[in-house]
């Protein structure tokens, strides 16, 4: 506190002293240094009087509320108040001057303009001087690199980095051609982003940092690409909103990843429609500490829910979710429970306990190739009974609305996971038309999500953590993509615009193929392909080169929302659920044929696809007890499932 004072009193003697020097300075250049002797006393006098009002004009202004290390615009603003006030008061000095001898009416001009330069000039100075004796010695330091964007993000970012020891900006690029040429914060803009490669080349430079935080994801995907093919390690800075909000400075950057690559633009949900959905009610949530659970879980969170019910099958994943909740959103009401949704039991003791008013059911087997062989009856009991037990439960306990998370897999299903979750879309279905029901079912139909727990993107990433190879099952072969919190924000808007019996259907953009996915993912990490190869390893059991949002005999209209489309399938009889019940309750074992047989009888569209031999043989030699192997010890799928 004395130190901000005592530099608070020496600014502002200092701005006294200014006064000061721009008083007696402009009379000196008034009479060229000569002043004639009769003016000393008339001048004192006014300058006494001047000196006082300046005083006052500086506590006015608030100069003292701002540091000169950090001398801006707003500092700017308030010296020429001080200026301004100065100046008035000199000039009614003037004005009610009754000479001999006159005060030079020159002095209208000569003033403000002096006080104006020693005041802001020497705040200027310091500035210099102080940022020179910093940041001086980091001139020429840190690695050189290249900034895309010469707009405000890239001025920003410029300028902080100017103080960084890691970094130095040699140049910039802009497809503004109104820019080329010019300089920002005395680094020339060199041209377009198209000629970044050449620009690279030129200026020895081997990064690259993406500074358009409110560019579309078209555009920051099209700079990335020609960054990375290049050969470049990329840089991108935080969103724009991120920016404005405060939460991370423009110099907080990170490697561009994949998810910037797709170029998927951000999602906006009407949230005052999903907060009435949710606002004061209670949630469930199955497979709570899934990919798709979790994030649901904490979009959840942001609208106010009266209480969170998690149920998880897997102990860990439960207590991961659990913990998050505990330390970044402890004001929420949450409730961890362990439990199974084949367990009848404990389904009914769960819905009994908490009777919750919104169920979100994303409990499910996921992974094609494992539930493809050795696991297809685990598959059909987990992905259907459990849907049908949580499903029933929510309309007798009377939920206001059920949704369940489907797959892109359910189109035309191939595999035995596409073919349990088409079922699993039946069973909700038929009980959406069931007489009396006031509970509201709605599915929700996606693709691939990034990162999600065994999907494609870790896999290459701990393949080319260790050298290589990238293993992809065909050249052909691709999948729709998009980021977890876009799904989950997605399915929370489809909810709330949901009138019962639709099948949502999420836009997933242009699909992806898993080889440009790959090769992209080697070049991000620094690597060539010479030193990282790809191995193609063939199409496993249950795979398609190609996923389907929609069935062939499928229909879709469109929703208010632009990346929310509803689809009309073939209508469902509700009396096959008793039927199905049965069969999905029979004790077992029951063979991978068997469960097909069963599929094809529900599910007409199922065509599965024929298996390799070499997958055949393993299952004939697979022993009674080799379903549980088979899913510990099977490699992970390479096409991206989710």
């Amino acid at each position: 506190m004395f130190k901000t004072t005592t530099r608070s009193a020496i600014v502002f003697l200092f701005d006294l002293l200014a006064m000061l020097v721009a008083w007696v300075g402009g009379v000196a250049l008034r009479f060229n240094f000569d002043l004639p002797a009769h003016y000393a006393d008339k001048l004192l006098a006014a300058g006494a009087v001047l000196l006082l009002v300046h005083a006052i004009a500086c506590r006015w202004a608030g100069l003292y509320r701002g540091m000169w290390v950090f001398a801006s615009l707003p500092d700017l603003r308030r010296v020429l108040k001080a200026v301004g006030v100065s100046a008035v008061a000199m000039a009614v000095v003037i004005a009610v001057d009754r000479g001999p001898p006159a005060l030079p009416r020159t002095m209208i001009v000569l003033y403000p303009m002096l006080l104006l330069m020693v005041m802001g000039g020497g705040r200027a100075a310091w500035r210099m001087w102080k940022e020179h004796r910093l940041y001086g010695g980091l001139i020429g330091a840190g690695k050189p690199v290249v900034v895309v964007g010469a707009g405000t993000g890239g001025a920003m970012l410029v300028r902080e980095l100017t103080r960084s020891p890691d970094w130095r900006v040699v140049a910039l690029v802009d497809d503004d051609r109104s820019k080329w040429g010019r300089e920002l914060y005395g680094q020339p803009v060199v041209g377009s982003i198209e000629q970044l490669p050449r620009v690279l080349q030129d200026y020895k430079v081997g990064h690259v940092i993406l500074a358009m935080p409110s560019a579309a994801g078209a555009a920051l995907k099209r700079a990335t690409d020609i960054a990375v093919h290049a050969g470049a390690h990329v840089f991108t800075v935080p969103g724009l909103d991120d920016l404005m909000n405060g939460h991370v400075a423009i110099n907080a950057m990170r490697p561009v990843d994949i998810e910037d690559l797709l170029g998927r633009e951000p999602v906006h949900i009407d949230s005052a429609h999903v907060q009435a959905m949710i606002a004061g009610k209670t949630a469930l949530v199955t497979g709570a500490g899934g990919s798709i659970g979790s994030e649901l879980c904490r979009q959840l969170a942001r609208f106010a829910p009266a209480r969170l019910v998690l149920m998880e099958a897997s102990e860990f994943a439960l207590y991961g979710i659990e913990q998050w909740f505990r330390e970044h959103r402890p004001d929420v009401d949450v409730v961890a429970l362990a439990g199974d949704v084949k367990d009848a039991a404990r389904v009914d003791e769960i819905f009994a306990a908490w009777k919750p008013q919104l169920v979100f059911h994303a409990a499910a087997y996921k992974h094609v190739p494992l539930m493809e062989v050795g696991n297809a009856w685990q598959a059909a009991r987990n992905n259907v009974l459990g849907t049908l037990q949580v499903a029933m439960q929510a309309q007798r306990r009377g939920a206001e609305r059920f949704v369940l998370i489907s797959t892109d897999k359910a189109v035309n299903p191939t595999n035995v996971m596409g073919a349990t979750k088409r079922l699993a879309e039946m069973v909700c279905e038929a009980l959406s038309r069931a007489s009396g029901s006031t509970t509201q079912f709605e599915m929700v139909r996606f693709g691939n999500v990034l990162g999600s727990t065994g999907s494609v993107i870790p896999k290459f990433a701990e393949q080319i953590a260790r050298g290589g190879p990238v293993t992809v099952t065909h050249p052909e072969i691709n999948r729709y993509f998009m980021s977890i919190p876009e799904a989950a924000q997605l399915v929370l808007q489809a909810a709330a615009m949901g009138q019962g019996g639709e099948i949502f259907v999420l836009d997933m953009g242009a699909p992806v193929r898993i080889v440009d996915l790959a090769r992209n993912m080697i070049r991000l990490s620094g690597y060539s392909e010479s030193e990282i190869r790809i191995e193609f390893t063939g199409l496993r059991p249950g795979e398609k080169l190609y996923e389907e949002l929609l069935a062939d005999a499928e229909k879709t209209r469109e929703t208010p929302h632009p990346k929310l489309r509803i689809a009309r399938s073939r209508a469902v009889n509700g009396a096959f659920l008793e039927e199905l019940g049965d069969w999905l309750s029979q004790p077992g074992p029951v063979s991978d044929e068997e469960v097909r047989t069963g599929l094809q009888r529900w599910v007409p569209e199922y065509r599965p696809a024929p298996h390799r031999a070499a997958a055949a043989d393993r299952a004939i030699a697979l022993p009674a007890t080799a379903p549980a192997v088979l899913a510990a010890t099977a490699p992970l799928p390479s096409d991206g499932v989710s």
